[in-house]
């Protein structure tokens, strides 16, 4: 009996432990529609997401005027910020950034006109749909 026991309490905490390390990884979806109001406060929010935890997950899914922050030469207007350097960094720890095919078909833009580290999706909003509901990612919109 004794030895049952100690099997079904190592059990439980293996379970445990392997329950926390699952939920140990945030995942969070990032949408801009907006590269002026949105680029640079929400790229800020996610170096300083990934500052304080590491390991998130972080998909940047961006449709509308959103997707200008990813297009090459692309600078906030106020402060001529360039958008690229900042999301090169974020994508070498990680993050991923994806442009809406739609808004491009809608606007005739061609992905040779994006910066190296876009990635493309074919609906950002369903992109989004479909991390928050099916995958459990987090939204957060800047």
């Amino acid at each position: 009996m004794k030895i049952f026991r100690n099997f079904v309490l190592l059990c439980c905490m293996l379970l445990g432990l392997g329950l926390t390390c699952v939920r140990a990884q945030d995942k969070v979806v990032y949408h801009f529609d907006n590269t002026q109001s949105q680029g640079l406060k929400g790229l800020r929010n996610i170096r300083n997401q990934l500052d304080s935890e590491p390991n998130t997950v972080i998909i940047a899914v961006t449709h509308a005027a959103g997707v200008d922050m990813l297009m090459d030469g692309a600078k906030d207007e106020a402060s001529q910020t360039a958008y690229e350097p900042l999301i090169a960094d974020l994508v070498s720890r990680g993050v991923r950034f994806e442009v809406c095919e739609i808004t491009m078909k809608n606007r005739g833009l061609k992905k040779d006109q994006f910066i190296l580290e876009a990635t493309y999706t074919p609906s950002g909003v369903v992109r989004i749909t479909k991390l928050q509901n099916k995958e459990g990612f987090a939204y957060l919109k800047p």
